[in-house]
């Protein structure tokens, strides 16, 4: 039978993913040549699965049966058509994560209503001692992570609809625009809050740890940009750095990072002389070797003594990472016991320490 009063509900349909044309094509090619054997569902009257069928049915006149869903409330409804695409549909994991969004709502008030109630709305309740984690649960029925739902999140409130189009389509990531969305916003705030003036007057001894910019962004929980905001090579070169005449300084970088290393360096009025190694003695990320180590590089401006041999330590030091970024107390005492009695001042600092002047917008972060 063909039946014209199904009702289109415009808050159901926009729960389906539409169909790419080559799909919508191959399906009109088979209703037209085997007909319509799967039942379209309808809920009071309201088509609620089958849509694409039922257009193509209707405008060529194909008979097609209905199947009634017995549900009793417009939520449940539409955690069934939710529940009904994932098990159906070959779906990328933004529009499984989109579709599990449109449950947060009513997980949460689910979980308000009842903390020890079970949010699973396409079946009946039970008690539960565990607490609700709504998130975790939106996870569990897109068969997707934790991580992937709040990432998603992000993007459906700050991507534009031609991003969110590509992710549908699979032609970008859910990670790859998820970073994009983090450093933009980095980007703001640097905009938005002036970075903080470096101390008055000039130091003997300067300690850095420059915040390199990275050209591949990985995906990663550890990478750079996801704990720090990073400054490009330009602005490091331009910054004016309040050394003395006869200067020393001890920077910090990668193995990437030692080429642009020198050019500021050198940019800063400084000549490299030497540099230690840091054995971090735990292997982090990397695309020709997995880095577990860092220089610190050495460089002098005018008239600068090298320390007194007895004071001159090997080379490599080892000690197992803390924090992110985060160097051995170890340089900082090795500092005072081999250039003692000096003026000191730790650029992109994240902490303070008695004695040294600090300069960074990080500090007791």
């Amino acid at each position: 039978m063909i039946d014209t009063a199904l009702q289109i509900d415009a808050e159901f349909k926009a729960l389906i993913p539409p169909l790419a044309p080559e799909e919508y094509a191959q399906l009109e090619a088979n209703l037209l040549d085997e007909g319509c054997r799967d039942s379209l569902v309808a809920w009071n009257g309201i088509l609620v699965d089958g849509h694409n069928r039922y257009e193509i049915c209707t405008k060529h006149g194909i008979e097609f049966d209905t199947v009634e869903l017995y549900r009793d409330t417009r939520d449940s409804v539409k955690a069934w058509i939710i529940q009904n695409q994932f098990g159906r549909r070959n779906l990328q994991p933004f529009q499984r994560a989109e579709l599990a969004l449109f449950l947060e709502p009513m997980f949460r008030e689910k979980a308000k209503e009842n903390q020890g109630e079970r949010t699973d709305l396409l079946q009946n309740s039970a008690k539960s001692d565990k607490p609700i984690d709504t998130r975790k649960e939106l996870a569990k029925v897109a068969g997707v992570s934790h991580d992937t739902i709040s990432k998603a999140k992000k993007i459906s409130e700050k991507a534009d609809e031609a991003t969110k189009a590509k992710l549908r389509t699979g032609e970008t990531t859910i990670n790859a625009e998820y970073q994009k969305i983090t450093r933009q916003e980095r980007e703001d705030e640097r905009r938005i809050a002036p970075p903080p003036e470096l101390p008055t007057g000039v130091y003997d001894v300067i300690y850095a740890d420059p915040p390199w910019e990275y050209q591949f962004v990985s995906d990663n929980a550890d990478a750079i940009e996801n704990h720090y905001p990073t400054m490009n090579l330009q602005a490091i070169c331009d910054m004016k750095i309040p050394a003395s005449k006869n200067c020393l300084l001890l920077m910090w970088t990668t193995a990437p990072k030692l080429e642009e290393a020198f050019k500021v360096i050198n940019a800063w009025g400084f000549t490299y002389k030497t540099n230690a190694v840091w054995d971090k003695e735990t292997i982090g990320m990397g695309y020709w070797f997995r880095g577990q180590h860092e220089h610190l590089l050495v460089a002098t401006k005018g008239d600068f003594n090298t320390p007194h041999p007895q004071d001159r330590t090997p080379s490599v030091y080892r000690e197992k990472k803390g924090k992110h970024s985060k160097k051995p107390e170890y340089f900082y005492e090795l500092i005072e016991i081999q250039y003692p009695n000096r003026k000191y001042i730790e650029l992109f600092a994240r902490n303070t320490r008695t004695g040294w002047a600090s300069f960074g917008n990080q500090i007791n972060d």
